[in-house]
């Protein structure tokens, strides 16, 4: 028995039965071999179908949503962070080169870096990295250790390796390298002894006035004891580089006194910020 249907009559402007019939075929809602726009009013009615503009993003947003599918892909969740791209060039009105940039990351499939690099962890496997850093160039190293830190805004992979002609630090740490995770192109599992942990020193730090009460232990600190008027924090450090952005935000409430390399490093830093604004 046929179904009953009923009978619904539009009054529309000309020209839009053909534009609702574009929509169908675009759509494949057809009766016969030919567009329904009846179909696309029905499929609309039965929420088959979603009607309403895409959501509109503003700058923020755009770069709050970016900053969250990079932390899903430096921690491993790379299919959540491909469901989230979707989302953003599918339903959101976004400017075109933005779009195109999306785009190309969703049709190219983001590597997994942090998934390879927790399994050579597990296994105490050592590996070869290839890696691009913040100048373009291609680097190579043959990690002996590793583990993945949280700096400031982002995951990074921390490795001992074999090679040290790129390394900026002292010879107690220039078998330490700090990469992120995003820069890397490749891993390859190698033959060979794992080591037990980075390479690190012991920095004593002096903080003074306000911090005194104020500063919050980290993870790294093997000493904590207040001296007199200061708060001697005696850290295990595998990166000064880090260790001196801290102590910049300090500022002069803060004094790195030992080892001298480090005090020194940290010495021609300020004294070429001091240049830098010189009238």
């Amino acid at each position: 028995m046929p179904r009953k249907k009923e009978t619904l009559t539009l009054s529309v402007p000309p020209g839009t039965k053909e534009k609702l019939e574009d929509i169908a075929q675009r759509l494949d809602i057809k009766w016969g071999d030919k567009p329904s726009a009846s179909g696309l009013i029905g499929a609309i009615a039965l929420s088959q179908l979603e009607v309403g503009q895409p959501f509109t993003l503003d700058a923020n947003q755009v770069k709050a949503l970016k900053k969250a599918t990079e932390v899903l892909v430096d921690s491993g969740s790379v299919e959540e962070a491909q469901i989230l791209l979707s989302l953003l060039v599918n339903r959101g009105n976004l400017q075109a080169p933005l779009r195109q940039s999306l785009l190309q990351k969703v049709s190219q499939p983001t590597q997994a870096w942090r998934i390879l690099v927790d399994q050579q962890i597990a296994r105490k496997q050592p590996f070869h990295v290839v890696y691009t850093n913040s100048q373009k160039q291609q680097m190579e190293y043959t990690a002996r250790y590793a583990e993945i830190c949280f700096y400031e805004k982002r995951y990074y992979l921390q490795i001992w390796c074999d090679e040290t002609e790129d390394s900026e630090d002292g010879p107690e740490l220039h078998h330490n390298r700090c990469l992120r995770l995003d820069r890397i192109n490749g891993i390859l599992p190698i033959e060979g002894e794992w080591r037990e942990s980075l390479d690190s020193i012991k920095v004593y730090l002096h903080f003074k006035k306000w911090l005194v009460n104020a500063y919050e232990p980290k993870p790294d600190d093997l000493e904590n004891k207040v001296l007199g008027e200061v708060r001697q924090v005696v850290r295990r450090v595998v990166n000064p580089f880090w260790l001196i952005r801290e102590v910049f935000r300090y500022g002069p409430d803060c004094e790195i006194v030992a080892p001298d390399a480090v005090r020194q490093r940290f010495k021609q830093e300020v004294t070429k910020l001091y240049q830098l604004y010189q009238d």
